[in-house]
């Protein structure tokens, strides 16, 4: 296996901080309420899945963000493939937005 991306490692430091939702109806209901303050979505989510969390991010100002696959999704937070996880705290949120920009 390679080495982990960094944005894998803060990932599962959020996850440990109990600063994460993962699961698409879990994320959506962070998204309506706003305390989501970012959503990162896997690229090989369904189409479906994937302009649903989109529209909603972008109806609420919510910032979203890809990452390669939903397999590293789930690995970065300990658990089997996730399509989408919503992280919770400003912090960790604006630090992994950029590492994912980069």
């Amino acid at each position: 296996m390679s080495r982990q991306d960094p944005w894998m490692n803060l990932l599962g430091l959020a996850n440990r901080a109990r600063k994460i939702i993962s699961g698409e109806e879990l994320v959506l209901k962070e998204i309506k309420t706003k305390k989501a303050k970012l959503i990162l979505i896997s690229k090989d989510a369904s189409m479906n899945t994937s302009k649903k969390l989109q529209d909603k991010c972008t109806f609420y100002h919510v910032p979203f963000r890809f990452v390669e696959s939903r397999v590293k999704l789930g690995h970065s937070i300990g658990k089997d493939e996730r399509v989408v996880v919503a992280v919770l705290e400003e912090g960790f949120a604006s630090k992994l937005a950029s590492m994912l920009d980069e």
